[in-house]
């Protein structure tokens, strides 16, 4: 019996899951984007997909009308999601096509929809310092919890590390002595193992809060404060929620992996060992962070020439 484009699927993600070894993270998105292309388009059978019924696709999620908030009605989405549904479904159609299930992927003949780099937002200095002022002023009794989010948000702004890499790290991955920080492989989105060098602040809070969390036999490094386990996603939804509503910002995690990024290139001009740390594989994924660069911070270089020193 010839097998539908759902169980298919299913073979995909179990390739994935345990033959590739792909994040977790990363195969709830293709799970999420699969389940909404199948409500959207349920009669698509492995015979119809081409061209004309993924664009269909996309032509629904943008007319679709949804409720978001206090009962508030929204249409359309952003040109980011819209990528991101892009590559989550390109990476499941290539494996059909590669594996001789459909002759050809659909999104071959497609433009992939690039973001705007005005999507790669950047926290101001001023959002940041209200940010970690309302971490200090929100202290409470528990000594530890106080630590553990600043070592938390030290990582995000100095490392510039992904949410899900700081939430898998472990207490083996920090190097107090050559003072730097292991992202492995299986946590990391490359599927590779970096090493990232730790800045002094984060050092310095880092040792604070591993001789305040010494009772807990936890791996990970990033602990509930409920059970000894790691900060679930849940937690950490909350912990953001709180000091959103404290500091006045409205912010997503991502956003101070932006703010590393530009600052970074901001201090350095080296974008080669921005990619580095951030663990990119394509050069070209990091030189959109110089489109995010104010025109302010270009000013400098330009004024620094001269007539008298070209070549």
């Amino acid at each position: 019996m010839k097998k539908s484009i759902h169980q298919l699927f299913e073979e995909f993600i179990y390739e994935a899951q345990f033959a590739k070894r792909v994040r977790a993270e990363t195969i709830q998105g293709y799970k999420n984007t699969f389940q909404l292309f199948k409500k959207l388009t349920p009669d698509l059978t492995l015979d119809s997909i081409n061209t004309h019924s993924v664009v269909r696709f996309f032509k629904l999620l943008q007319e679709r009308k949804r409720i978001v908030g206090k009962g508030q009605i929204r249409c359309g989405v952003k040109k980011s999601t819209i990528a991101t549904y892009w590559c989550k479904l390109n990476v499941y159609f290539e494996w059909l096509t590669s594996n001789g299930y459909i002759k050809e992927n659909p999104f071959k003949e497609m433009k992939y929809p690039a973001p705007s780099y005005e999507d790669k937002k950047y926290l101001r200095k001023e959002d940041v310092e209200k940010i970690l002022s309302s971490i200090h002023l929100t202290q409470t009794e528990n000594i530890l919890l106080f630590k553990r989010n600043l070592v938390l948000f030290s990582l995000l702004l100095f490392c510039g590390l992904r949410r899900e890499e700081v939430m898998l790290l472990q207490i083996r991955d920090i190097n107090l002595i050559q003072k730097q920080l292991t992202i492995r492989s299986e946590s990391s989105k490359s599927g590779k193992t970096r090493l990232i060098p730790l800045h002094s602040s984060t050092l310095m809070h880092l040792k604070d809060y591993l001789n305040e969390r010494k009772k807990y036999t936890t791996p990970y490094l990033i602990v509930s404060n409920r059970r000894d386990d790691k900060l679930t996603h849940n937690g950490l939804k909350h912990l953001v929620d709180k000091v959103q509503r404290n500091s006045g910002v409205k912010f997503h995690l991502h956003q101070f992996r932006h703010t590393f990024a530009v600052n970074f290139l901001k201090t350095t001009n080296n974008i080669f060992k921005l990619k580095l740390i951030l663990g990119h594989q394509d050069i070209r994924v990091t030189m959109a962070y110089l489109r995010c660069l104010p025109t302010s911070e270009l000013r400098g270089d330009l004024e620094a020439m001269s007539i008298d020193s070209f070549i």
